[in-house]
């Protein structure tokens, strides 16, 4: 039994799970923090449920193939910020002066929980150093923290996977585009397309409001 750190995980292993500790076998992966919000109500102002979709069906596809595929979920919602918090922060950026902006994703964050995100990544490679993994030959994540965090606990990592396109929710462009050109990992042909015009430009659905309901900003409360 794996007792974690921090928090706790549940892995999901596809193939042989002895395939896991020989690095000739191709191992795809994807450390996916929990987003009940999405992965199980559906909400599309992120892309935690299709990413993960797509973590499986690549694992599966691995799998069927000869190889073996690893999902990891973590219990860390809400960037271990919590649900009750992660549900102020999308009230925020929703009813914020402008709408829900690319521009302002991080900014908002901080403004209702004081910081930007509260993971600790660099205690997340634990599970797969447990499971015996040296080799990842496809991660399924685009998360730079992540992404890090593996490479530095000895991990190879030979290829990354975006979440297609044709999977963002459109009310998820805001998360998604924010997240590459803060760092995030961007596909070769995608990478002359994320500029700061690109996140000014990026703007989610607009919400109906009462008009007695104030607008959101740093200033004072961030929320009602």
């Amino acid at each position: 039994v794996f007792l974690p750190p921090i928090g706790g995980q549940t892995v999901y292993v596809f193939g042989p799970p002895e395939f896991l500790r020989d690095p000739s076998k191709t191992c795809t992966v994807r450390v996916h923090d929990e987003c009940n919000g999405s992965d199980v109500f559906g909400s599309d102002i992120c892309t935690c449920r299709p990413y993960l979709a797509h973590g499986v069906e690549e694992c599966v596809s691995t799998a069927q193939k000869g190889g073996v595929g690893v999902i990891v979920y973590f219990r860390k919602e809400g960037r271990s910020l919590g649900e009750v918090t992660k549900f102020l922060v999308y009230n925020a950026r929703k009813r914020q002066e402008g709408g829900d902006r690319a521009e302002t994703y991080f900014h908002r964050t901080a403004c209702v929980a004081g910081v930007e995100d509260m993971r600790f990544q660099e205690l997340m490679p634990d599970a797969l150093n447990w499971l015996g993994i040296t080799k990842i030959h496809k991660l399924v994540s685009m998360s730079d923290m992540k992404y890090n965090a593996i490479v530095q606990s000895g991990i190879e990592v030979v290829e990354r996977v975006a979440i297609p396109d044709e999977l963002v929710p459109a009310d998820a462009h805001v998360e998604i585009d924010a997240k590459m050109f803060a760092g995030y990992y961007v596909p070769e042909e995608k990478k002359g397309l994320v500029t700061e015009e690109l996140v000014k430009t990026t703007k989610g659905r607009d919400l109906d409001v009462d008009d007695k309901v104030g607008k959101h900003s740093c200033e004072g409360h961030s929320h009602t």
